[in-house]
């Protein structure tokens, strides 16, 4: 939970040269009240510049300066959170950005942008549009979440639920897809490269061996039986050597079947892990009904919801336990038929070898015989050793293409995961687990505001609203005041569901002029029973112009005034 203790300001707006400064954290209720233009909401523009360097209302960024002092704007906010004090300080003239963790300066090399993500997503955990709708309601230039675009509304409820880790994930995973695309084409490139050179190094070849063959053929008959008993030689060997080839070619995958074999005993270790860690969270909602670290107690509803949860994971869990299993089994049987084939390939080398020593003994003949044929075995020889440069050249295409293999298949498992973490993936059924929650707690503060309707989200949060004879509305058929009333609700209910998720939970609760024009009496009195109602660690603020009227129901009251064209609290 984020607590802000308290903000000060001086040269935003109407504020002078002289600090204004509010303790967020003194009283459980403060009613804000001033005369038009006395600078009562110049707190919200300064709240909302200090943690996202952009004013609340709609209103430019240099608009906010001072327009008499014109220079040193500051706004300084001092919060706590996940047990470590903060302070953010911003500034206009000079430009200041400063972030403060236990009275030390965080680290400032990083980007501007960088720096304001780190305060946004590590220290604060909400974005401006989340804080918009959890902190703040009612200014006239607040946009309701009713009124926000469906993938707004989704943006907001994702905050909510801290989810936006799956979609930091799929970006991650966008950007490998594309680096394998390009290391895809990358490798195309090079076998097309080696193809072209292996060709260019046949043909060469084939021009020697045509040539050694007709100077051959002008030998004796003595020396053609020799050639004769080379070629049947030859012919053993390559054949034993196409055997041996088709051999490999069925065990290339002897180095993966060996790793996915060691990753598959790993992973089951992991989710045996992962099973015992379930039943022991099943075992403990079962037996406890509060909390041990906290001592608050743990309603039967959230219980069974967890219990239920964890049931589907161990289901899940115990599936894929079985299937990694089976798959073991296959990849410890195809190790074994790898191990066949090696000693095949094996027993084949050596026949290989006695056939080569025959070779051997035929050319040494041949050599003796004439020094002709000895220098056409050398062109032989030459030949031979340009088929080495083939080989090698054919064996690096073959990795080549078996590393273009191995990189299509990491993309595979890449765009799978990203499938599994687009909206209607992961997030989707954790949103799902969420809604009858969220539609329960809106229904709840809805007739705590004498509103009697029933009001449901589906999971692409488009709203269904039906009265108690069954006839259906939509948020726009209300009056402004009933909108004011689903507008709290959704608040109180986004600040709920925050608490629960410990997401974007804070202390300070913003109305700006709620109670201005919307509200009627009845919804006035209502809304103040929910207030008096929150839990201790909220501190409720209340910006009116006509706050006189509700002085007695508040514990604090701040006054603005305007003295000499500057804005200040009245003394």
């Amino acid at each position: 939970m984020i607590v802000f203790t308290k903000i000060r300001y001086k040269n935003i707006l109407s504020t002078g040269n002289s600090f204004t400064e509010i303790d967020l954290t003194r009283n459980k209720t403060t009613l804000i009240v001033g005369d038009n233009g006395a600078g009562k909401s110049t707190v919200l523009d300064a709240l909302s510049f200090v943690l996202y360097g952009k004013p609340f209302r709609k209103i430019n960024k240099p608009q906010l300066l001072n327009s008499i002092n014109q220079r040193s704007l500051i706004v300084e906010i001092e919060l706590e959170t996940a047990g470590k004090s903060y302070k953010i300080c911003r500034g206009i003239k000079p430009s200041l950005f400063e972030i403060y963790q236990n009275n030390k300066l965080i680290n400032q090399t990083a980007s501007v942008r960088d720096y304001q993500d780190l305060l946004e997503k590590s220290i604060l955990k909400m974005n401006h549009k989340s804080f918009s709708q959890v902190v703040v309601l009612g200014s006239s230039t607040f946009v309701p979440f009713m009124q926000l675009s469906a993938a707004q509304r989704r943006e907001v409820i994702e905050d909510l639920l801290d989810l936006q880790i799956f979609s930091t994930m799929n970006n991650l995973l966008k950007e490998k897809i594309t680096q394998s695309k390009n290391d895809i084409r990358e490798i195309q490139y090079q076998i097309d490269l080696l193809e072209e050179k292996i060709k260019l190094e046949r043909e060469h070849q084939n021009t020697i061996v045509s040539d050694v063959k007709r100077t051959i053929d002008e030998k004796t008959k003595r020396i053609q039986g020799y050639k004769e008993d080379i070629r049947k030689e030859n012919d053993s060997v390559s054949s034993y050597e196409r055997q041996i080839g088709s051999l490999e070619s069925g065990i290339r995958d002897q180095d993966k079947t060996n790793s996915r074999s060691d990753k598959i005993r790993t992973i089951l270790e992991q989710l045996k892990k992962k099973i015992k860690k379930i039943n022991k969270d099943i075992e403990f909602f079962k037996h406890y009904d509060n909390c041990p670290t906290c001592k608050q107690d743990i309603t039967s509803h959230f219980k069974e919801e967890i219990v239920e949860n964890r049931k589907s994971l161990l289901n899940e869990t115990t599936q894929g336990l079985k299937e990694l299993q089976s798959q073991k089994d296959v990849l410890e049987k195809r190790l074994l038929d790898i191990f066949d084939i090696n000693s095949q390939i094996s027993d084949m080398n050596e026949n290989i070898s006695s056939h080569n020593r025959n070779v051997q003994i035929s050319n040494h003949a041949i050599t003796q015989l004439n020094e002709e044929i000895a220098n056409l075995n050398e062109k032989v020889n030459t030949t031979k050793n340009d088929s080495t440069a083939i080989s090698e050249l054919e064996t690096a295409c073959k990795n080549h293409q078996k590393f273009k293999i191995d990189l299509g298949e990491e993309q595979t498992l890449y765009r799978v995961g990203s499938e599994m973490l687009k909206d209607s993936g992961i997030k989707s059924r954790i949103i799902k687990q969420y809604v009858p929650v969220m539609n329960k707690l809106i229904n709840h503060y809805l007739q705590q505001l004498g509103f009697f309707v029933q009001f449901e989200l589906d999971e692409n949060f488009t709203e269904k609203i039906k009265s108690r004879f069954r006839d259906e509305f939509s948020y726009e058929s209300f009056s402004e005041g009933e909108k004011m009333r689903i507008d709290l609700s959704l608040l109180f209910t986004w600040r709920t569901i925050a608490k629960l998720r410990n997401s974007v939970s804070t202390n300070l609760l913003i109305m700006d002029e709620v109670f201005d024009s919307s509200l009627d009496n009845n919804g006035t009195e209502e809304f103040f029973k929910i207030i008096e109602e929150l839990t201790t660690d909220t501190n409720t603020f209340i910006i009116s112009h006509k706050g006189d009227v509700m002085i007695d129901k508040f514990r604090n009251i701040i006054r603005f005034e305007k003295q000499k064209n500057f804005s200040r609290i009245a003394a």
